[in-house]
């Protein structure tokens, strides 16, 4: 800036500064170029992409939320983008192609009202109203669902692992991940509470993908500590113990002084009969398993096994607890404070063969559980526990909420329609901006024809049509390229995905419209002595 002829420079020089329109049309472009990386990938025959970091790392994906974490995203508005897939992934554990792509086609329809001479601050405000309606009319379209439902929840789980890689065993695991959830549920002042840290999702290469199973326990990537222990034991009581089956170091510097070989002896036969009589407590608990967070010392892991016992040592603190919820036992500090009382129980542990795994299952009334993955690669495993995960999550929100809307392109159809008629009614500029909010949601149809091969105009008219007529629940068959029924055709999703998607993608959205100034300072640029902006 100028004074009296006078430059006066107030930013440091390293700041680059961006103003007006140019800095609102440089974050529609990064959110309509991020809005384009992940397009490709939505529905059920949506492309894969192939991420290389590095040489060796490569991941093959169609998760919205894996694919932008992977890739370096510099521009401070597309960062943005890339969270609204991060919280969308947090929140619901679904729909982050959707969101992201919502935001792109939110952001090119602002652009076009700015280029009408709509004021950015209208623009916002038509967009919350129109966020508001949208919510209310998807809470409308919504059907009810029961946890007894096992039908409606395996076809929710279903239409969140379609279009995964993992086609030829979606059968079984959306099986799988119903049992899963269904077993951790809890009810909690009359609704259903589901935890996702309940169920855990295990990887193990080697084998096909049909090996996936539900374990009713834990699985620890560890193996038994000495071989002569026995690899299976049937009706195991098992003993979580958090402290070392060793002899401790004292806390302060001692010295013991040993002149006669009689005395050393003594010594070792002391310190034996100590590590024996940690067994012998041990024992006497009734615990035919140990499950171990610390070391356990040669000698101990010895009469472990003469006592016919199962040891596991080093287990992770994280994977302690999930043990102490999956066999209802304690994790107890000392041997000496173990009861009866403490141990959980399982069917059965077994190590299982080369593999390096502990699996303890057939636990009664497990609080947790965990589903074990196979796979012949590395990236085919990768890619079944990201739709597995999808699928636990989609069924928590579906039996929490108790709602579901079905897919298609039917509610956003739906939407389209019914947000214009909105807003007919309120009139003014702001109108138009309610209408642009409204025409972002064909985004969702156009890009489901296009991704299946359809022609998108054809198809649009056809949904358009169908929803005019009062059929809500008219979609497009991605296989077939007929509009029909979602609803008979069993394809679902939760209300909160959507919803949630909406919020996600008109917040950030708004909050992008209303930026006409944007100053991004480098890092390690030297500044003025003192700490005050260079002059000059």
């Amino acid at each position: 800036m100028q004074l009296a002829g006078q430059p006066i420079i107030i930013l440091k020089e390293n700041v680059e500064r961006t103003r007006g329109h140019e800095a609102l049309r440089s974050n529609i472009m990064a959110a309509k170029a991020i809005a384009a990386a992940v397009r490709t990938t939505l529905g059920p025959r949506g492309m894969d992409k192939m991420l290389v970091s590095g040489t060796s790392d490569v991941v093959v994906t169609n998760d919205g939320a894996t694919i932008l974490h992977e890739l370096s995203i510099q521009h401070p508005g597309g960062k943005m983008v890339v969270e609204v897939a991060e919280t969308q992934d947090d929140m619901v554990g679904d729909g982050t192609t959707t969101a992201v792509i919502l935001v792109g086609a939110l952001m090119e329809s602002a652009e076009q009202l700015i280029t009408q001479g709509i004021h950015p601050t209208v623009i916002a405000e038509g967009y919350r109203m129109g966020m508001a309606k949208a919510l209310d009319i998807v809470k409308d379209l919504a059907i009810t669902v029961t946890p007894d439902d096992r039908k409606t929840l395996m076809q929710i789980a279903d239409t969140a692992m379609t279009g995964k890689s993992i086609e030829s065993v979606k059968g079984k695991v959306d099986t799988i991940v119903v049992d899963a959830v269904k077993a951790v549920a809890q009810e909690s002042d009359g609704r259903i509470v589901c935890d996702e840290d309940d169920v855990s999702i295990k990887k193990h290469v080697g084998e096909s993908m049909d090996e996936v199973e539900l374990v009713r326990g834990v699985v620890i990537d560890k193996s038994r500590v000495e071989e002569q222990m026995p690899r299976l034991v049937k009706k195991a009581k098992i003993a979580l113990l958090s402290s070392p089956l060793e002899i401790v170091k004292t806390q302060v510097k001692s010295k013991i002084r040993i002149t006669s070989p009689q005395q050393m002896e003594a010594f070792d036969f002391q310190e034996r009969e100590t590590l024996k009589n940690l067994v012998d407590t041990i024992v006497a608990s009734g615990a035919s398993v140990v499950i171990c967070q610390k070391g356990i010392a040669d000698a101990v892991q010895y009469y472990l096994a003469k006592a016919g016992i199962l040891a596991v040592e080093d287990v992770a603190e994280k994977d302690m607890k999930f043990a102490s919820r999956a066999v209802c036992g304690n994790i107890v500090s000392k041997p000496e404070d173990l009861t009866q009382a403490d141990l959980g129980t399982a069917e059965q542990v077994e190590d299982v063969e080369d593999a390096e795994l502990i699996k303890i299952s057939g636990c009664k009334n497990p609080m947790a559980v965990t589903i074990l993955l196979r796979g012949s690669t590395q990236v085919l495993i990768d890619e079944l526990e990201r739709a597995v995960y999808d699928g636990v999550r989609v069924v928590m929100d579906a039996m929490e909420d108790g709602k579901f809307v079905v897919g298609g392109g039917a509610v956003e159809t739906e939407l389209l329609l019914k947000l214009r008629d909105y807003a007919n009614s309120i009139g003014g500029r702001t109108q138009l901006a309610i209408e642009a909010f409204a025409i972002a949601f064909e985004t969702i149809p156009r890009t489901l024809a296009e991704n299946s091969g359809f022609n998108a105009i054809d198809k649009l008219v056809d949904l358009k049509a169908a929803h005019s007529k009062g059929k809500k629940y008219m979609g497009l068959n991605v296989y077939t390229g007929t509009i029909e029924d979602m609803k008979k055709l069993g394809v679902f999703e939760p209300m909160r995905v959507k919803t949630q998607a909406i919020m996600s993608a008109t917040e950030a959205a708004t909050m992008l419209t209303r930026i006409d100034d944007m100053m991004v300072s480098s890092k390690g640029a030297p500044s003025a002595p003192g700490g005050a902006p260079p002059m000059g």
